[in-house]
């Protein structure tokens, strides 16, 4: 695991605001995990509700953002607790 780059990763994520409350993802504490192995990052999150519609936006600007930061060669954002969190992985993390 490189810390730098999830570090960096994290960082990145400051810049994806959720549009209801203008807060970052990292502020609000939605970002679970951030783990990176061999250019390979994994981030989970949570939405602010089980039924968010905006989670399948959220997820697919975390991955954006993420895929910016140097280093990082490939993305799976996982989305947790949402009521469409299975469609919503499925859907971001395809090739």
């Amino acid at each position: 695991m490189n810390k730098e780059i999830e570090s960096r990763v994290l960082e990145a994520l400051r810049g994806v605001m959720d549009p209801e409350t203008g807060m970052s993802m990292v502020d609000m504490q939605l970002i679970n995990k951030v783990e990176e192995s061999d250019g390979q990052v994994n981030i989970e999150f949570v939405p602010s509700s089980p039924m968010c519609p905006i989670a399948f936006y959220l997820a697919s600007e975390i991955k954006k953002a993420a895929l910016k930061v140097e280093g990082v060669k490939k993305v799976k954002v996982t989305c947790k607790g949402h009521i469409m969190e299975d469609e919503i992985n499925k859907s971001v993390n395809e090739e």
